[in-house]
């Protein structure tokens, strides 16, 4: 069995056999879950100002982001876009995508000026492909296009549903 710290790098150098694991590892979903709150850490600090509060609130804006994402991967790719040979839970999900967060720790260097603007876009589409990925191997699917269709259609919902929170929102407002 590996350590904690070989499946974070394994997961960050983007190896399918390191997803696998923790997939099949049932005891993993407590080291997703620490791998998701560090790279909340990591980018709270990278983006320098957000102070305390913010890094909290960003965190668990990640943890509830987190279990909605694997829930919402689980019926696009369960139900609407599922391969003869996909097999997948939620818990499955969650390490995957928990895991898939691992080069989010690198967002804490996006505190250095002038370069933190790069350092953001660069983990930001090292996270993107992390997590089809991780959804690839999670949904025993043997097409990545077909995992790049479920993130793509699985951001457009969430896009659409924070939509919806934001002008419900603003009309309590005003």
């Amino acid at each position: 069995m590996t350590t904690f710290a070989e499946r974070v790098m394994g997961a960050a150098r983007l190896n399918a056999a390191t997803y696998e694991e923790v997939e099949a590892d049932e005891t993993a979903t407590g080291q997703a879950l620490a791998v998701v709150v560090l790279s909340s850490v990591a980018g709270g600090i990278g983006a320098a100002g957000l102070g305390t509060a913010g890094v909290v609130a960003g965190t668990i804006g990640a943890l509830v982001g987190w279990v909605a994402w694997a829930a919402l991967t689980y019926v696009i790719g369960t139900q609407l876009l599922p391969e003869p040979q996909t097999n997948a839970n939620v818990g499955q999900l969650l390490r995957t995508i928990g895991f898939a967060g691992a080069p989010g720790v690198f967002r804490i260097f996006g505190i250095i000026p002038v370069l933190g603007g790069l350092v953001y876009l660069v983990v930001s589409v090292w996270l993107l492909v992390a997590m089809v990925i991780a959804v690839r191997q999670a949904l025993d699917y043997k097409s990545t296009a077909r995992a790049v269709g479920v993130c793509l259609i699985g951001w457009l919902v969430s896009l659409a549903i924070a939509a919806v929170i934001a002008v419900m929102f603003t009309r309590t407002l005003f």
